[in-house]
């Protein structure tokens, strides 16, 4: 990346800080601005601070998540906001996207995974930051296109259901006895056939519309 993108870290928990930390301070491009270990700090630290970019738990002490992204959104437009999440609660990620929120991240997704996500959206090559928004309103609508699911084999639907399950793609990998990337290589088919941009949104499409 041609620009540092300066990153506030906001997590309760200080191994995810640190792990977190780890994972950016390898990699150019990123520097890390700060820590928050709840809400209220996130705020106020994005007033210090100035990040370009927030990594914001949902579930944190004395204001959450979602409420600091509000108001985070609210008084500095420009920062973007990317919601951190064990699980694939789509209410909660719907909401951090109507307060502002450009786009999210399992916690047990790959780095690998993170870091093209992150890169790509400072980067602006990926139609995820624009598009997020729209696809999520329209697939709370029940809107999707038609014959989509039918055109999934039966080997991607089955990693569907896991990945649902919260299944990193090493563990699939292993549950199904087939190689890391043939994984990934269904997942990416996943993404493009079902018109979705992560495994989040694979998840919650599982969820929604009751595949088993």
């Amino acid at each position: 990346m041609d620009k540092v993108c300066r990153v506030l870290i906001c997590d309760d928990h200080p191994h995810a800080r640190e792990a977190i930390t780890a994972m950016l301070d390898g990699e150019d491009g990123f520097l890390i601005a700060g820590h928050a270990k709840n809400g209220q700090e996130a705020i106020e630290l994005c007033g210090e601070l100035k990040p370009d970019l927030v990594l914001m738990d949902i579930n944190m002490p004395v204001v959450n998540g979602l409420e600091a992204t509000k108001r985070i959104k609210g008084a500095f437009p420009s920062i973007k906001v990317i919601m951190l999440s064990i699980s694939d609660d789509v209410a909660d990620l719907f909401t951090a996207v109507q307060y502002g929120a450009q786009g999210y991240l399992l916690k047990s997704m790959d780095p690998d995974d993170w870091l093209h996500y992150l890169k790509a959206l400072i980067e602006g090559k990926d139609d995820a930051a624009r598009g997020l928004a729209g696809k999520l309103f329209g697939q709370f609508r029940g809107v999707e296109p038609a014959d989509l699911e039918a055109s999934l084999t039966p080997r991607e639907k089955e990693i569907l259901l896991l990945v649902k399950e919260g299944l990193t793609n090493r563990e699939i990998a292993e549950m199904l006895s087939i190689a890391e990337n043939t994984v990934k290589n269904h997942i990416k088919n996943l993404l493009e056939k079902l018109e979705l941009d992560n495994r989040v949104q694979l998840a919650g499409y599982a969820v929604r519309h009751n595949i088993t």
